[in-house]
């Protein structure tokens, strides 16, 4: 899927520590307060970020043996790694013909009440197998969201990852037991993302 001599999991987790990590006093999405915030929207939409998350995210379903018809989320976290991951795939499979496309599907927060009043917009087929992803995960919240909005349109959710778990009490327990049996992977913990940003410091 990729060079032996290139490693976009490594790649990806130091620019992730580079343009992500911020130390301070910041309020959480959930309310708590925590001494670092992650903001992976600044790597995932960075034009060698995006790259390195769609090539990460392909080569942990290969480490995994996953086989996804398509990749999704809860908007708006999600949305570029979902685009990332889909446009990989076509990369890949242009090198490597017969190699499976991985289509995209994104979920609202609520549905349209206007137009086809569709929740969940992209792929959608009955019984498909999908993965559902998220940038980061404290509670799990928006990721069970997902997996909970894909189940209702009658998708298989075979795995969920998401790009940097924070490791927060209860966060992986309750995405697992949403999972009902289906992994829950995460590419790197909040302390893998701090240890590279603090290796990245310049010398006092």
């Amino acid at each position: 899927m990729t060079s032996a001599s290139f490693n976009p999991r490594a790649a990806l987790l130091d620019l992730l520590a580079r343009t992500s990590f911020r130390l301070g006093n910041f309020t959480l999405f959930s309310g708590a307060k925590s001494d670092y915030y992650i903001d992976c929207r600044t790597t995932t939409l960075h034009a060698e970020g995006g790259r390195l998350t769609g090539l990460a995210i392909l080569d942990l379903l290969r480490e995994h043996k996953l086989h996804p018809a398509a990749v999704g989320g809860l908007t708006m976290g999600a949305d570029p790694v979902v685009s990332a991951v889909a446009i990989a795939s076509a990369w890949h499979a242009q090198q490597q013909p017969g190699a499976p496309l991985i289509h995209g599907f994104l979920v609202r927060k609520a549905e349209k009440t206007h137009g086809t009043g569709r929740r969940i917009e992209g792929f959608c087929e009955k019984d498909a197998p999908v993965l559902i992803v998220d940038d980061v995960c404290t509670t799990g919240a928006s990721t069970i969201t997902a997996i909970e909005a894909a189940r209702e349109a009658g998708m298989r959710v075979i795995a969920a990852v998401c790009l940097v778990e924070r490791e927060e009490a209860g966060g992986r327990a309750a995405l697992e037991a949403a999972c009902q049996g289906a992994p829950f992977l995460a590419l790197y913990t909040a302390n893998d993302v701090k240890a590279s940003h603090i290796r990245q410091l310049p010398p006092a």
